[in-house]
C-alpha cells in the first residue's frame, strides 16, 4: 500500500486550496499518511486531516513526546540518541518517515532547508516527491537527480548552502563528496 510522507516548512501555517485538493486525493485513495508533529505545515496538515475525519494517519515525533497530535492518531516515537533538541534531534523522525513512505508531498516556503532535506531523503531512496512551492503556487514533481538539481538551481545560494549544511547521515556524506545530495 502506498504511504505518503507529508511535511513542510514551519513558517507555513495554512494550506492553500491546491494543497488541500492534493490531500483530498490522498484521502480518496485511502493512502496512509505519515506526518510529523511540528508547528507549521505538520500542524496544518493534521488540522486538515482531522477536519476530514481521516483516520489512516500516523504521527511521528522525536524522543518520547509529541508536540502536536490533533487527531489523537497513533504515535511513532523515534529514538534520537541525543538529548539536545536541535535540527538533528528532530531530523530523526524525518529519516524514519522517509524510510517508511512510498512517496512524499512537501509544502515548501522557498527557504526551508529542512523541507528540501526531506525531499532529498526520499529521492535518495528512489522515491518520488511532489513539492508544492508556495511562493510560486505550483507543484513540482521530483523523480531523480536532474529534477533535484533543477529545483536547487532556482534557489538562492543561501538556500542551497543551508540544505547542504542541514543534511545529516548519508545525506551529509554525499554532500561532502559531491557538493550535491546525490
Amino acid at each position: 500500500m502506498t504511504k505518503v510522507f507529508i511535511g513542510g516548512s514551519r513558517r507555513i501555517s495554512r494550506l492553500s486550496a491546491e494543497v488541500r485538493q492534493r490531500i483530498d486525493r490522498i484521502i480518496e485513495q485511502g493512502f496512509p499518511v505519515l506526518v510529523g508533529d511540528a508547528n507549521g505545515v505538520d500542524k496544518a496538515v493534521q488540522k486538515y486531516l482531522q477536519s476530514r475525519g481521516y483516520e489512516a494517519v500516523e504521527v511521528f515525533c522525536s524522543g518520547g513526546e509529541c508536540r502536536n497530535n490533533l487527531g489523537k492518531w497513533p504515535v511513532r516515537a523515534v529514538a534520537t540518541g541525543q538529548a539536545r533538541r536541535d535540527f538533528n534531534y528532530y531530523a530523526a523522525k524525518d529519516e524514519q518517515m522517509a524510510q517508511e513512505a512510498s512517496v512524499g508531498l512537501m509544502i515548501w516556503d522557498g527557504k526551508s532547508a529542512g523541507t528540501l532535506a526531506n525531499a532529498a531523503r526520499l529521492l535518495r531512496q528512489h522515491k518520488n516527491v511532489v513539492v508544492y512551492a508556495a511562493p510560486a503556487k505550483r507543484f513540482l514533481t521530483l523523480k531523480g537527480k536532474a529534477d533535484w538539481e533543477s529545483l536547487l538551481s532556482g534557489c538562492g545560494r543561501d538556500v542551497r548552502e543551508k540544505v547542504l549544511t542541514a543534511a545529516t547521515g548519508p545525506l551529509r556524506e554525499a554532500a561532502g563528496r559531491q557538493r550535491s545530495l546525490f
